[in-house]
């Protein structure tokens, strides 16, 4: 299969309408307008065994099958989560400042297979080129009569608002998002009532995440049979991978699901920076933890790497290197974690926090022997007791590092214990 989501990624600026619409843009959205149902779209995007992109794989036609299918009295909305705040990712921001035509009629499209009029792009406050070529982008539309109160003529009213989030990485969370969008603090909600039946302003809505809805418009074009020759059989498709740490050619890279961490790593990124050897690698993004270097041929699906004991996330893979000791990694991102938890919930607030100091002993030398049972309870008392799954995101690279790197864990306390200069200059990573 060739590319689909990747193929304007080389160009200096964004793709504008009059060329977008020469390569094809926006035909399948004008057929889906003016001679399709909400149904017929739902379907094959549910036969494509299309799944969301944003880290959670769920099946998209399916969750779009949620929204209600009856007259309502009001609107409903669709949400795009444009936030990309997980460390490690940057595939979504390719695609806005260089392709922002082909997420639009994404949108489009999504919008009328769940009924909505109206489309809400939040997307994150720190992506300033991004958000100037989707403003630009729907310009663009709106004075060609494509996004206004006929589209493509059809009588179907189509409205995409773009809104800056403020820079919090929880509002990545959808509930969290929703409350952001409306003006209030950006926590997660209690599920349920899930956002198809009170979602954006009280109204039924779907989140969907850039990427996903970026393949909707090459299924419709070519269909669902064509769609799952690539991927796996349980995850079709092609993937944005990002790349990125000590690697040769860091960058996003559009491959089938199923593709193996190594052949990214060596073959497209160029291994290792300077022919060094790999301490580690993150296989998609902060959340999904650490591997060593002998899992590399894992293959990168959701279902292979829930095998390793990990997530493929959003296939976001960071690279590190030998001479980056994995306590100093692991430090980085629990000072990330417990910075961004919202704090609504006493197990993740107190949790990320106390799981910091920890960690925080063993990269100064001062870890004790009966601190990995300490971090094993705490990620076990906060899991599964909060409003959302933040303790998941911070108990991976924790878990992770005792898992596979104990030792090391270990070794490197004892070390700078013996020369705690040298500790000191270590935690000056990130």
């Amino acid at each position: 299969m060739e590319n689909y989501l990747s193929n304007e990624f080389g160009r200096s600026g964004p793709l504008l309408l009059a060329e977008a619409q020469a390569k094809g843009r926006y035909v399948q959205a004008k057929r889906v307008f003016t001679s399709l149902t909400p149904e017929q779209v739902v379907d094959e995007v549910k036969n494509a065994g299309l799944r969301g992109r944003g880290g959670a794989w769920f099946p998209t036609g399916i969750k779009w099958s949620f929204m209600p299918k009856e007259p309502l009295k009001g609107p409903s909305y669709l949400v795009i989560n444009a936030d990309e705040g997980e460390p490690g990712t940057f595939k979504d921001r390719q695609i806005m400042e260089k392709d922002p035509h082909l997420l639009l009629e994404g949108i489009m499209i999504g919008s009328f297979a769940i009924r909505a009029e109206t489309a809400f792009l939040y997307i994150r406050g720190e992506y300033l080129t991004a958000h100037d070529a989707l403003a630009t982008a729907i310009a663009e539309l709106e004075a060609a009569g494509i996004l206004g109160a006929s589209a493509f003529g059809s009588g179907r009213p189509m409205r995409i608002v773009l809104h800056r989030g403020a820079g919090a990485y929880i509002c990545g969370e959808e509930t969290a998002l929703l409350n952001s969008l409306e003006g209030r603090r950006g926590e997660p909600r209690p599920k349920p009532p899930f956002p198809a039946v009170w979602g954006a302003f009280g109204r039924p809505t779907s989140v969907n995440n850039v990427e996903t809805l970026a393949n909707v418009p090459a299924i419709l074009e070519r269909g669902a049979a064509w769609y799952k020759t690539a991927g796996t059989a349980q995850a079709p498709g092609h993937l944005l991978f990002g790349i990125s740490g000590a690697v040769e050619r860091p960058g996003c890279y559009e491959l089938p699901l199923g593709t193996t961490a190594r052949e990214l790593v060596e073959k497209w990124a160029g291994g290792v920076k300077g022919g060094k050897k790999m301490r580690a690698f993150i296989p998609g993004g902060a959340s999904t933890g650490f591997l060593p270097p002998d899992k590399l041929d894992v293959a990168m699906d959701p279902e292979s790497l829930r095998k390793e004991g990990t997530m493929l996330g959003t296939g976001g893979i960071i690279v590190i290197p030998e001479e980056v000791a994995i306590v100093d990694a692991a430090r980085v991102f629990s000072r990330f974690f417990r910075h961004e938890t919202c704090g609504q919930c006493s197990p993740c607030r107190e949790g990320s926090a106390w799981s910091d100091q920890v960690i925080a002993r063993f990269q100064r030398g001062e870890g004790r022997n009966d601190d990995f049972a300490l971090l094993e309870e705490i990620m076990r008392g906060s899991k599964q007791r909060t409003i959302c799954v933040f303790p998941e995101a911070f108990a991976g690279p924790l878990g992770s590092a005792i898992k596979h790197f104990k030792g090391e864990l270990v070794a490197a306390s004892a070390e700078r214990a013996a020369h705690p200069a040298g500790a000191g200059g270590a935690t000056h990573h990130g």
